[in-house]
C-alpha cells in the first residue's frame, strides 16, 4: 500500500497544534511529524505534566491524524556545535542558560535524552534531528587542516551522542539524524564516518532528505542504497539549483529566497530532486514508513504548496509490484 503522507510541523510552529492539525487534515495530511518547538510537543511538559501528552494525542486523534515521529532537530544542534548567539535563538530557555558554550551543549544532550523519553511515554519509536559538528566550520582546509583535529571531531561527536543513544536505546526509540551540511555527516563519507564513530550502533540512523544533496551534486539513490538499514524515516522536500556562472553552490551568505542564491529550496516537485526514483529505490529496500512533507519555499504561499505536494507526492508514490511485468509469458 502507499506510504503515509505527513506533515513536519517544524515550519509551522507559529500555529498552535489546535489550529495547525485541522487545517492538515483539511490539506490533506494523514499525520503530522511534530515538531519539539512552538507549542506542537514540548519535552519538558511531556515529563512534567501528567495529563500533557495525553493531550497532545487527543488533538491528533480530534483529526483523525497519526504521528509516526517527533523531531529536534533544534536543541540536537547544540550538543555537538561552537555554540555562539545564534543558538540562543533556537534552544529552550532552561537549555540556553547562562549561555556558557560548554554547559549549553551538555543542556542540550539531556534535552536530547529527555525527547527519547517523552518520545516513549506519548507512544512514538522514532526522534529525528541534527547532531551538530564541532569541525564544519573546517569544512574548506585553509588555513590548513590538522586532520588529527578532524579526526578528534568525530570523537567528540561519539562521546558527546553514545550516552544520548543510551538512552533511546533503553526506551526503545531510534534516532534518525538528518544528513545535512552543518552536521558531522552531510554526504557519502562523512555518513560512513559518522557511523563508524558511534559503532555502527543500531539506535542511531537516518532520516534522509534529499533536498540537502540536490545541490551538493550527490546521488540519493545510491545513498539509500548503500544505507539501506540505516534510513529510519524520510523526508519530502526539494532543492533547485540556479547556477548561471554569477552564483555559488556556497551561498553567498544570503538568506533563503534572495534572487543572487546558487540554489534553494522549493517546494516539492518543483525542483531537481527525482522523487519517484527516491520511491522506486526505497521500495527496493524495504522501507514501509511515513513520507513526511518538509515544506521550504520563500517564494510559494504555504497553504497552496503544501496541497499541491500532498497530491505531488500521492501521484508518486507507489507501492513495488509482486509479479514481474512478463509473469504471464513464463512457462
Amino acid at each position: 500500500m502507499p506510504r503515509p503522507v505527513t506533515l513536519f510541523t517544524g515550519q509551522w510552529a507559529d500555529l498552535p497544534l489546535a489550529e495547525l492539525a485541522p487545517k492538515a487534515k483539511e490539506l490533506g495530511f494523514d499525520g503530522l511529524e511534530l515538531a519539539c518547538w512552538g507549542d506542537h510537543f514540548e519535552v519538558s511538559r511531556a515529563l512534567a505534566e501528567p495529563d500533557y501528552v495525553q493531550s497532545r494525542r487527543n488533538i491528533l486523534d480530534q483529526n483523525e491524524l497519526q504521528c509516526f515521529a517527533i523531531s529536534n532537530h533544534l536543541v540536537g544542534q547544540s550538543v555537538c556545535d561552537p555554540i555562539d548567539s545564534r543558538h540562543q535563538a533556537t534552544v529552550p530557555a532552561h537549555v540556553w542558560g547562562d549561555g556558557e558554550p560548554e554547559g549549553v551543549r551538555q543542556r542540550a544532550a539531556q534535552e536530547m535524552m529527555d525527547t527519547a523519553r517523552a518520545a516513549a511515554m506519548f507512544g512514538v519509536t522514532q526522534v529525528n534531528g541534527f547532531s551538530g559538528s564541532s569541525i564544519w566550520y573546517m569544512l574548506y582546509s585553509f588555513p590548513p587542516n590538522d586532520f588529527e583535529q578532524i579526526e578528534a571531531g568525530y570523537q567528540d561527536f561519539a562521546n558527546r551522542w553514545n550516552p544520548i543513544i543510551d538512552v533511546f536505546d533503553q526506551e526503545g526509540v531510534k534516532f534518525g539524524l538528518e544528513v545535512h551540511p552543518t552536521e558531522i555527516a552531510y554526504d557519502f563519507v562523512t555518513t560512513r564516518k559518522a557511523l563508524d564513530a558511534i559503532g555502527n550502533r543500531e539506535g542511531f540512523g537516518i532520516n534522509f532528505d534529499p533536498s540537502h544533496f540536490a545541490h551538493q551534486f550527490l546521488d540519493s539513490v545510491a545513498f539509500i542504497e548503500e544505507f539501506a538499514d540505516r534510513i529510519y524515516h524520510f523526508h519530502v522536500k526539494d532543492s533547485r539549483r540556479r547556477l548561471n556562472g554569477r552564483r555559488s553552490i556556497l551561498g553567498s551568505h544570503l538568506d533563503f529566497g534572495s534572487p543572487e542564491r546558487g540554489w534553494d529550496f522549493v517546494s516539492p516537485g518543483h525542483g531537481d530532486v527525482n522523487l519517484e526514483d527516491c520511491i522506486r529505490a526505497l521500495n527496493r529496500i524495504g522501507y514501509e514508513g511515513p513520507l513526511s512533507i518538509e515544506w521550504e519555499d520563500s517564494g510559494m504561499d504555504r497553504e497552496w504548496g503544501a496541497r499541491d505536494a500532498v497530491q505531488f507526492v500521492r501521484r508518486t508514490d507507489f507501492s513495488p509490484s509482486s509479479v514481474a511485468f512478463d509473469a504471464a509469458f513464463a512457462k
